[in-house]
């Protein structure tokens, strides 16, 4: 598996129901941590690996490695943070993006249990981040167009995509 970047037009089609909490749903969840890893990242949704299933992991330094499965946000708070985001679809590229401090989220684990899990800080920040690939939504969308433009034009010249990788 390999992670998927900017322009691919699977990063903008929203993601589908897992149905079954089998071993499939184990082993896509230990290759996305596997990726994670490998990567340095904080969080990886299935879809920027080309598994269109509303998956993502989120692993954060001291903490424990998450498994979130057809989550859905029920709460975010009114106060907002602003806090310097990038992604591994698009890398290189950084921008401050304004979220929600704190979030409530429901979702199933690998074992098909469900839970609820109220986060603050870069938990919440990243478990936002990660859902919005569920979406089809990339961190870029939150920018004005002027700034999310030349983030674009950045990202084009360092992987060498050529024009028009923002679609």
């Amino acid at each position: 598996m390999q992670i998927i970047t900017l322009g691919s037009e699977l990063l903008r089609q929203k993601a589908d129901k897992i149905d079954k909490f089998d071993e499939e749903t184990l082993n896509i969840k230990k290759q996305m941590l596997e990726i994670l890893v490998k990567d340095k990242g904080v969080g990886l949704a299935g879809p920027q690996i080309g598994i269109m299933k509303r998956i993502f992991v989120v692993h954060i330094q001291n903490d424990t490695e998450r498994v979130f499965i057809n989550p859905s946000i029920l709460e975010t708070s009114h106060e907002t943070c602003k806090y310097e985001e990038g992604c591994l679809s698009v890398p290189g590229v950084y921008a401050n993006v304004i979220r929600s401090e704190s979030v409530k989220i429901h979702a199933w684990n690998e074992k098909g249990r469900p839970f609820t899990l109220e986060a603050s800080g870069l938990l919440a920040r990243v478990i936002q981040h990660e859902y919005d690939h569920l979406e089809g939504v990339l961190f870029l969308d939150y920018l004005p167009e002027n700034k999310k433009k030349k983030l674009i034009e950045k990202f084009e010249k360092i992987s060498g995509k050529g024009e028009n990788a923002f679609k």
